[in-house]
């Protein structure tokens, strides 16, 4: 978030930042996610049980600072777009609620955003590097 910060301002480091998000993301969708973890010591006695997280769970928590924070900048919006283009590409049916309503939100983003026809068309447009490279 202090990339995106106006003191700051580094769109660029919150675009690299999304590479092992999207990484993540990939993986921990493709594996079934527990609703617990249970500790257990060296006797196999349970000694403490951490709730789990969804993968919609960290689909939010993976994208929506930088989605908040950094939707003014065509290279965030274009990554982001790139990032949740690919996860609807490659993962489950059970995920692709998640993922088509970050689409939204980001679609919204980039209505309140851009007013220009031309820069609201480029936010538009998926880019994994976020600034137009091939």
């Amino acid at each position: 978030m202090r990339a995106l910060s106006p003191a700051v301002n580094d769109p660029t480091t919150a675009v690299q930042v999304l590479n092992p998000i999207e990484a993540f993301l990939h993986t921990v969708g493709r594996i079934g996610l527990r609703s617990s973890y249970v500790l257990a010591d060296d006797h196999g006695r349970q000694r403490l049980v951490v709730p789990g997280r969804t993968w919609e769970e960290y689909l939010q928590v993976g994208v929506t600072e930088i989605r908040e924070y950094g939707s003014t900048s065509l290279q965030i919006c274009r990554r982001l777009r790139a990032l949740l283009d690919g996860l609807l590409e490659t993962l489950s049916a059970e995920h692709l609620p998640a993922v088509r309503m970050e689409l939204e939100f980001l679609e919204e983003a980039v209505e309140r955003q851009f007013t220009d026809p031309r820069r609201r068309a480029m936010a538009r447009t998926a880019d994994p590097q976020g600034i137009g490279g091939g």
